[in-house]
């Protein structure tokens, strides 16, 4: 059976902090970020005694004013009743701990990024670890861009507003009845530990997150705390899980760019990309190449400090998935930059 071609049934997304109504109480809200890639869509589902809240925006006091506007334009309808993360990436966590505090809301979330979310954030106050700075090193990095990762450390937390110390934890299969619809919980991986995300089959929606976006491939990467890790491998699996779980004409509501339809043609994609990139690190590899070596093949954009860790941690997350395949081995020099090639 042919799949269907991407298509985008709203020409343009809503003002900054202006309501769009997708289907019955069903709401487009986007917040701006101060990164190249300039905004985040947040959801709002409309129960009849309050609002639910999927994502929250960056911890800037920016997109504070721009809720307070809209709770000002809102406040005589109903109140925010449940807030929902899908991940703990800064744009989606970000005023959650403010928003629960401001409505006495709870927070719903995986247990796996609540937890990596307050490590992650009580890292604001530590020197870089030693570990870490071994990890970059190990990558091939210099010492201006080892002094520029160390100079950055710990930056998460100041992006994000301090987290409610109690949470109700999102899984799988999970089932909420939100804007008149029963709507499933359907979990992915690869970019983030437990990202959640929303399918509802009578409305025909699903809220990815960045589990599934039409025109950009959300980052995957191994970083300092796990660096054996595989998450392309993981990835890649909820990739086709989501193949299996989502209807090919639903509707999808991502955290970026604009909703569209065609979400099986677009999974086929992302699939296709990272092979692709998988198997031009593989001809890279007939001479022993370290990740720094790599980056020409693998993007497109000069890699400069700003985006280095996550340049790192993409190209390491196609180096772990070769070498898991067995199709690369790894050796380490004396000053501890490990050399990948093929078999």
């Amino acid at each position: 059976m042919s799949q269907a071609p991407l298509s985008f049934p709203f020409c343009e997304p809503p003002q900054v902090g202006q309501l769009f109504k997708v289907a019955n109480g069903v709401h487009w809200l986007r917040m701006p970020l101060p990164f190249s890639l300039n905004h985040i869509n947040l959801w709002i589902l409309e129960d009849e005694d309050g609002w639910n809240l999927i994502d929250t925006g960056i911890g800037t006091e920016s997109c504070i004013e721009i809720w307070r506007q809209v709770m000002r334009e809102h406040q005589h309808e109903k109140p925010v009743k449940r807030i929902f993360v899908t991940h703990m990436h800064p744009d989606h966590v970000g005023l959650a701990g403010w928003l629960c505090r401001k409505w006495q809301a709870p927070l719903h979330m995986s247990r796996t990024d609540y937890l990596t979310c307050r490590v992650m954030a009580a890292d604001s106050f530590r020197e870089p670890p030693e570990a870490g700075m071994q990890f970059y090193a190990a990558a091939g990095l210099d010492q201006e861009q080892l002094d520029y990762y160390a100079a950055k450390f710990g930056g998460f937390g100041k992006m994000i507003k301090p987290l409610p110390d109690q949470y109700i934890r999102l899984q799988d299969g999970d089932t909420y009845t939100m804007a008149g619809h029963e709507w499933q919980v359907i979990k992915g991986t690869g970019h983030a530990p437990e990202q959640m995300t929303f399918l509802c089959p009578e409305l025909n929606l699903y809220i990815s997150g960045d589990q599934l976006l039409p025109g950009i491939s959300s980052n995957v990467s191994v970083w300092p705390t796990e660096p054996e890790s595989n998450p392309l491998q993981d990835w890649l699996d909820s990739c086709a899980m989501l193949k299996q779980r989502l209807p090919d004409d639903v509707l999808v509501l991502p955290a970026h760019e604009r909703p569209f339809n065609g979400a099986h043609n677009r999974l086929d994609n992302l699939i296709t990309e990272h092979h692709r990139s998988l198997q031009k690190l593989l001809e890279a590899c007939t001479q022993p190449r370290c990740v720094v070596d790599l980056f020409k093949h693998l993007f497109r954009r000069e890699v400069d400090n700003t985006v280095l860790t996550l340049a790192v941690g993409e190209t390491l997350a196609h180096l772990n998935f070769l070498l898991a395949s067995g199709k690369l081995f790894r050796t380490t020099d004396a000053k501890g930059v490990h050399w990948y090639q093929q078999q």
